[in-house]
């Protein structure tokens, strides 16, 4: 299992940059057990690891991720049933839930370099990064309610948020393919570049947050997740308790000086 956890996902931090790559190009980066252990286990190093000031989650092969591998879930049906015990679907809260959580819990950003599908949990997990970086190949496809399942790895909280509750339940009840372009348009993706430059651009995006004021983005990206589920009055409270946090942070003193002289600041990340 150890040399199976360690070749299903790749794990690489270069000058704070955490490159995370699911690699099962064979099976279009499905999410086996090993897959899931080892992507959620990563993505957990990266959150603790105070040298990790970004992280880049992408994948090798044609695909993203498309998901729960059902090769494997038919077996785990089959063993549950015969059991007894009714919870085939024990990996949400065991490895799909962790794995969100990570993404969008790590006081650092997270960016999506998606190279090719995203289905199923593979489209939650690009939609729980903070910034989506797609090759202009790649396609997206709920998929759930195709195999008679509804939205796990957040989908139902993060695709509502960012196309509406209206598109969102188009896209669930009536799952198909949704080109790079499209999912562009519709505000699901932050950016569509040519598919032989996705890995160079992602890596650029990734790169620049890397480089800049952690203390901010941490707090950037707590601020809308509160918002998005508080009113206006504890809106403000909290940006109070978050600019206070980020004023009194080295990189903003570094900003405001390289600023008036009128150079590139050089951050800290703290």
């Amino acid at each position: 299992m150890a040399d199976e956890l360690a070749n299903t996902v790749l794990y690489d931090v270069a000058d704070g940059l955490a490159t995370i790559t699911i690699n099962r190009p064979d099976a279009m980066n499905a999410m086996n057990t090993a897959a899931k252990v080892a992507l959620r286990d990563a993505l957990e190093a990266a959150g603790a690891d105070p040298g990790v000031r970004a992280v880049l989650l992408t994948a090798t092969g044609r695909a993203f991720c498309v998901g729960q591998d059902l090769k494997e879930h038919v077996a785990t049906l089959a063993a549950t049933r015969e059991a007894g015990d009714g919870n085939a679907l024990s990996t949400v809260r065991e490895h799909y839930n962790p794995i969100v959580r990570a993404i969008t819990g790590m006081a650092k950003p997270v960016v999506a370099g998606v190279n090719g599908v995203a289905a199923g949990a593979g489209f939650g997990f690009a939609l729980a990064a903070d910034y989506r970086v797609v090759a202009d190949t790649a396609s997206f496809n709920t998929s759930f309610a195709g195999v008679a399942l509804t939205a796990d790895s957040g989908v139902s909280w993060t695709l509502p948020r960012l196309i509406g509750p209206s598109r969102a339940a188009d896209l669930l009840f009536f799952p198909r393919s949704i080109s790079a372009q499209d999912a562009y348009e519709l505000g699901l993706v932050n950016r569509v570049v040519p598919a032989e430059k996705l890995a160079e651009e992602a890596a650029r995006v990734a790169r620049a947050l890397a480089d800049g004021p952690t203390v901010a983005y941490a707090a950037l990206k707590e601020s809308l997740a509160y918002g998005a589920g508080h009113t206006l009055a504890e809106a403000l409270e909290k940006e109070d308790e978050l600019q206070t946090r980020a004023g009194a942070s080295q990189d903003h003193t570094i900003a405001v000086e390289a600023f008036l002289k009128k150079e590139k600041p050089v951050y800290l990340g703290k």
